[in-house]
């Protein structure tokens, strides 16, 4: 089975579970403050296999099974076996970067607390527009598609835009950090994705 799968399916079956399993859920959820305080590190990871609500669960699952699959098999294609463990850096490390900012800013605050995989999932969306710029990708409600990378730049400016403004109880930060580290990642992995690009753009 493939990786992104089994990541899904356990997404899933914990979030799930810890809809009605309150303690589970704050057991598992990113709180900077008791990272800070009792050293729960696991937190960084563990946050991503919880969700606010189905809808929630839904919108990430749905864009990990969409972007998953490609960019596991492009990993695969390029690297065959050690593929897997980029891809589960990919994500994992994508988890983890996606909430630096956050713990920075409030290690402090025993109110702030974020849920769902949502960095980690920008992650491997970044790394699918890195690897094909110019494939065509609809956002809804619009009925046409636009390039990758067009769609990229947009969503980078609208999450940083956001995150200045936060006013709602969306972790655009996590999603803008989430996204510049699989653009980094992918690049590292695999120097030639930024020249392949960088050709395809311009």
């Amino acid at each position: 089975m493939s990786l992104y799968l089994i990541i899904l399916i356990a997404t899933v079956a914990v979030s799930v579970l810890s809809f009605n399993q309150r303690d589970l859920y704050v057991k598992l959820l990113f709180s900077p403050y008791e990272i800070q305080r009792k050293k729960q590190w696991y937190r960084f990871f563990t946050y991503g296999f919880v969700h606010a609500d189905f809808i929630h669960l839904f919108v990430n699952m749905w864009v990990l099974y969409i972007f998953g699959d490609a960019v596991e098999n492009t990993l695969f294609f390029l690297f065959s076996q050690k593929g897997m463990l980029y891809f589960s850096l990919l994500y994992t490390g994508g988890l983890a970067f996606s909430t630096l900012y956050a713990f920075g800013k409030h290690r402090n605050n025993y109110t702030y607390s974020a849920v769902g995989a949502s960095g980690a999932v920008s992650s491997v969306v970044f790394a699918y527009i890195m690897m094909y710029p110019l494939a065509g990708l609809m956002i809804f409600p619009f009925p046409f598609e636009i390039p990758a990378f067009v769609f990229g730049l947009l969503y980078i400016i609208y999450s940083w835009i956001m995150a200045r403004r936060g006013k709602d109880n969306i972790g655009h930060d996590a999603h803008l950090f989430g996204a510049l580290y699989g653009i980094v990642f992918i690049i590292i992995v695999y120097p030639d994705f930024l020249k392949l690009f960088i050709k395809q753009v311009f």
